[in-house]
């Protein structure tokens, strides 16, 4: 066993699918050699490789990661694109355990210097293998289904830390009760980093807008400043009022 294979195992787990250069990338070796590490686990049925990639054999920690993590993919690399551009390198910035954060962490993959808070494994892993940048984990217990952390000391690092952005994702936005969540603990932590950063960010996508139902959502309650919501695409007609729960900012 190489001192590399538990970092494989663990990726592809999160992931359910990295390319060989992904691999190569986050550890710092060459395609030949990812290659080579990664023939004895698949010998061994620990994954499966498929062309020019490496490939979770079951997956079933993070499935309902990686459906999210599928779903409106051009709307959200396009939100994580605009959301590059708010973001300078050298910035401090939390960054929650969404999917469309999970976007935002890969386009941050091109900034340089970054210290990073995070809750989400998947974003975590995406950034701490660059060269510069500092990133602190927040939590130890990672949810089964979507690698992130809620528990006491996730809490305890966020709110330790002070960041110039927090970048959040909300299960719907509701013009009434403002941005929402499926969980609380989710509510708990996008108001714990958005206490601790100066300029919140919301990254939502067009699916986030539609309809009024939210039964059984969680309201992330409202941020001492006015947060920037990073959106694909032009609103319904009849969303006025969400326009003054945030700064809009179309991703064209």
């Amino acid at each position: 066993m190489t001192k590399y294979d538990q970092e494989i195992l663990n990726a592809v787990a999160l992931r359910g699918t990295l390319s060989v250069s992904e691999l190569s990338d986050m550890l710092g070796v060459s395609d030949q050699t990812i290659r080579r590490i990664v023939k004895p686990l698949v010998d061994a049925g620990k994954v499966d490789k498929i062309h020019g990639a490496i490939q979770s054999v079951s997956n079933p920690m993070t499935a309902p990661f990686q459906v999210r993590f599928q779903h409106n993919r051009a709307a959200k690399a396009k939100i994580a694109s605009r959301i590059f551009d708010l973001i300078p390198d050298g910035a401090s910035v939390a960054i929650d355990a969404g999917s469309s954060s999970g976007y935002v962490a890969q386009a941050l993959q091109m900034r340089r210097q970054l210290t990073v808070v995070t809750n989400s494994a998947f974003v975590a892993s995406t950034l701490s293998m660059i060269e510069g940048n500092r990133v602190y984990f927040a939590g130890t217990l990672l949810r089964a289904y979507d690698g992130a952390s809620y528990d006491r000391s996730a809490f305890d690092t966020v709110e330790r830390l002070q960041v110039d952005f927090c970048v959040l994702t909300a299960a719907h936005v509701h013009p009434d009760r403002g941005f929402l969540v499926a969980e609380q603990c989710e509510a708990d932590m996008a108001q714990a980093m958005g206490t601790i950063a100066h300029q919140v960010i919301f990254a939502v996508d067009h699916s986030k807008l539609g309809g009024t139902e939210t039964t059984g959502l969680l309201s992330i309650g409202r941020f001492k400043r006015q947060p920037w919501m990073v959106v694909d695409q032009a609103f319904p007609e009849d969303s006025g009022q969400i326009r003054d729960l945030a700064k809009v900012i179309h991703a064209d």
